[in-house]
């Protein structure tokens, strides 16, 4: 569960410093796919998850649009934001065990693309997993 957690916690939102110039992201609903793979020690079955989200024009514009959920016993290493996309690297510590988290997405308008690298070591062993995100405009929220 741990490992879980700590992908959740690299994906979701996170407010972000202040951004000068609006994310080239289209306001409106939004479906994002998400393909994880595990290797390590233990063999956990590739996964995939579809998420809807509405992202509106007040979101892109304000200081609190993000795509990085920091989560307790986490910590933002590293971040830079601007119009095209994101980079972050952040690191989790819990139940024994610690998380290295890099990750990007690139936003292009209508589409957004990314990827989420996290290295865990806990008493089970090492883990690396990765997760490709993609994310399509749907057009307006319902």
């Amino acid at each position: 569960m741990m490992l879980r957690n700590m992908a959740v916690a690299a994906l979701v939102a996170f407010p972000m410093v202040a951004l000068a110039e609006t994310p080239n992201v289209a306001a409106g609903e939004w479906e994002f796919v998400s393909k994880t793979s595990v290797s390590g020690e233990m063999e956990i079955p590739d996964q995939t998850e579809t998420e809807r989200q509405c992202i509106t024009q007040e979101e892109l514009e304000g200081a609190e649009f993000g795509f990085i959920e920091e989560e307790e016993g986490c910590e933002l290493l590293n971040q830079e934001l601007n119009a095209d996309g994101l980079s972050y690297s952040m690191v989790c510590r819990a139940e024994g065990g610690e998380a290295t988290i890099d990750g990007e997405m690139r936003f292009m308008g209508e589409r957004i693309e990314g990827s989420v690298d996290i290295l865990t070591q806990s008493p089970m062993g090492e883990l690396s997993m990765n997760t490709v995100i993609e994310g399509e405009h749907l057009g307006e929220c319902e």
